[in-house]
């Protein structure tokens, strides 16, 4: 049993390519630093302002992302991904720095913007890179291996975030800004440069052609993101209204609060590659998202389980929607990427990027308002019916593939 459960381990991670290991090794670094965001709606209270001026400052990050994101799909396909992706970490990095000394209201939103949009640039490139460092075998793999770095750095970093959050709030900006500066500087060393003609050499997805020579004529990969928005409206709700849920209606503090949120990159960096590595060729990537939306759906409802202990409460939503996380996450980045060659991949990781960052403004804007309009029952309620739809619209999306 015990040599069956080793070789399984082992051969999740086979066949990887070592450019991939490195790109892990800087997400690693990156995210271990990564508070801020998981924090900002507390920290908003914490300088005195209502939870609605919060759930707007993390809507206004969302706007910045739309914008980072369309850019940053742009970039990467006009300059290439290797340095837009450090671009992105270092003045992201400085950013964070400037982020954390300003004290108005109007000065906090406006470096939020900004923040965001060089910030969430990173993203459409860093999918590109992935894509590049792997192939069709290996790239859902791949990209959860870059995903279980980034889970393992934001356990640590929200583990962390809750000590120093308990200590001085600002404390999480420098860190944030830190751990940016350093990871960009670490992909300068770890990784060899990719000149941009080198990125387009590479041969494309054997069905990529056949699909469409733009994402903007790709009819079922629009009506894919579409369903990413509604998905992550739902799953927004972990980064904004759940840790005020987690303080103001289960009574947990900001050291339980990120104890809990580390909870989720822990049970990713056990068990995503392997599950990865079983589901793979198994099902349709359209029906593993369908199956992971209704799990988020369940994950929401637990929070409206009456019960006198808010910490049980709070670890039973963190492992369900940490296995909805697990079915349906990593295989929404290998749908999109077979559908895209090496000349519009930027594109499409850039539109599949924006989807995300409008929803975290949907998601943050009408979040809060609705727990401060219609309480956190309805609020949870609403977000599991929601997401029951969105399962519906991956399984009707498949029967049309």
């Amino acid at each position: 049993m015990i040599q069956a459960t080793i070789r399984l381990y082992r051969n999740s991670y086979s066949g990887l390519t070592r450019r991939i290991w490195l790109l892990s090794f800087v997400m690693l670094i990156n995210r271990s630093g990564t508070m801020v965001l998981a924090f900002m709606t507390l920290y908003c209270r914490h300088l005195g302002f209502s939870t609605k001026q919060a759930g707007l400052v993390v809507a206004i990050y969302g706007l910045g992302a739309v914008t980072g994101a369309f850019l940053g799909g742009k970039v990467s396909d006009r300059f290439g991904f290797y340095y837009t992706q450090f671009a992105a970490l270092f003045f992201g990095g400085i950013l964070f720095i400037v982020l954390g000394q300003m004290r108005s209201y109007e000065n906090i939103c406006i470096c939020t913007f900004l923040l965001s949009m060089v910030n969430e640039s990173f993203r459409p490139a860093n999918s590109t890179a992935i894509a590049h460092y792997s192939n069709e075998k290996n790239r859902t793999q791949s990209f959860s291996l870059v995903r279980l770095a980034i889970n393992v750095g934001w356990g640590i970093g929200s583990a962390l975030g809750g000590l120093l959050a308990s200590i001085d709030y600002h404390l999480l900006f420098w860190t944030d800004g830190i751990t940016n500066i350093a990871a960009s500087f670490m992909l300068l060393l770890v990784l060899p440069k990719v000149p941009l003609s080198q990125q387009l050499a590479s041969s494309p997805h054997p069905q990529a052609a056949k699909i469409a020579a733009t994402p903007y004529r790709d009819k079922p990969f629009l009506w894919f993101l579409l369903l990413q928005v509604l998905f992550a409206v739902c799953f927004f709700q972990l980064f904004t209204t759940v840790p005020l849920f987690f303080k103001e209606g289960l009574y947990l503090s900001e050291f339980w609060i990120g104890a809990v949120m580390s909870f989720n990159g822990i049970l990713i960096a056990l068990f995503e590659m392997v599950l990865v590595f079983k589901l793979e060729g198994r099902r349709p990537y359209l029906q593993l998202m369908c199956y992971g939306t209704l799990l988020m759906g369940v994950s929401y409802a637990i929070l409206n389980i009456p019960s006198g202990n808010g910490l049980l409460v709070a670890m039973g939503f963190s492992f369900m929607i940490t296995i909805a996380e697990m079915i349906a996450m990593p295989f929404m980045n290998s749908y999109y990427i077979s559908r895209s060659t090496q000349q519009n991949r930027g594109q499409y990781a850039g539109l599949y990027t924006m989807a995300w960052s409008v929803a975290q403004v949907i998601g943050s804007s009408l979040g809060a308002l609705a727990a401060y309009q219609l309480g956190f029952f309805n609020l949870w309620m609403l977000i599991a019916a929601l997401c029951i739809i969105t399962a519906i619209g991956y399984a009707r999306l498949l029967k049309k593939s």
